[in-house]
C-alpha cells in the first residue's frame, strides 16, 4: 500500500463537487464577501483563546516559557476540535446578531 499515515487516500476528495450547493454557492460569491465572512470576530477569538488555554495549560506566555509536545494525530485532533469551535462560536455570534435585529411582528388587524 502506498497510503502514507495521515494524508488523505485518493477517494477522499473524490465526491463531486458539482453535487455540493454550498460549494457552489460559495465558489459564486465575489472575493470581498468571501473576505468579510472570514474576519475573526474580536468576541469570538477571544472565547477560542482562552478555549484553547483550558486545553493546553492556562501558564501567563510573558512569566513562563513552554514547549508542548505532542504526536501527529492528536495534534489534528486539538486542530479539528478547535476548528468546530469556532463554527460553533461564529454560528451562536450570527444567530445572536439576528435575534437582536429582529423586531416583534404585532398584527395591526385586532387593534
Amino acid at each position: 500500500m502506498n497510503n502514507i499515515p495521515g494524508s488523505p487516500s485518493k477517494n477522499f476528495f473524490s465526491q463531486s463537487n458539482s453535487s455540493n450547493l454550498l460549494w457552489q454557492y460559495v465558489q459564486s460569491m465575489n472575493p470581498e464577501t468571501v473576505a468579510q465572512l472570514s474576519k475573526p470576530a474580536p468576541e469570538v477569538a477571544q472565547i477560542m483563546e482562552q478555549n484553547l488555554r483550558g486545553i493546553l495549560g492556562n501558564l501567563p506566555p510573558e512569566n513562563f516559557s513552554m514547549a508542548i509536545t505532542t504526536s501527529r494525530e492528536n495534534l489534528g485532533q486539538l486542530l479539528a476540535s478547535a476548528m468546530m469551535s469556532g463554527y460553533f462560536l461564529n454560528q451562536a455570534k450570527q444567530r445572536m446578531e439576528l435575534e437582536n435585529l429582529s423586531i416583534p411582528f404585532t398584527n395591526d388587524k385586532n387593534e
